[in-house]
């Protein structure tokens, strides 16, 4: 990085697995970053809505943690219909995106655990 800026992304070329190639995510990953096309502001979407709003990021991040509350609440389950404990949650499910690297999709796992939710996949594992 120079100025904190990519400038450039390179595979190495003494890597036994590559031998310096880059996968499709690793050559898009500058553009990703560094596009005037890319998003940088929460975009929003009421439902029924047709046109997409600006929101601040503080009142999306109430809105995302108000609508897991109430679908944890909602939906949780303490034992199944055997009598078994389970403390899960069916109303909650994560399907994480190729674009996400290992420790992004590792953190996510941990998070979606921790709130009791099953129904956790990886488009990279897919």
């Amino acid at each position: 990085m120079k100025d904190e800026q990519i400038v450039q992304i390179e595979g190495n070329p003494d890597s036994p697995v590559n031998r310096g190639r880059l996968c499709p995510k690793g050559a898009a990953s500058k553009n990703l970053v560094t596009s005037p096309l890319r998003v940088t502001t929460v975009k929003y979407r009421a439902p029924y809505a047709t046109e997409w709003q600006e929101l601040e990021l503080e009142t999306a991040m109430e809105m995302i943690a108000d609508r897991v509350v109430r679908a944890r609440n909602d939906t949780w389950q303490d034992i199944d219909e055997h009598g078994n404990k389970v403390r899960r949650t069916l109303g909650i499910a994560s399907l994480g995106g190729a674009t996400l690297d290992n420790e992004e999709n590792y953190l996510i796992k941990k998070l979606f655990t921790a709130l009791g939710a099953i129904q956790i996949e990886n488009q990279a594992r897919i």
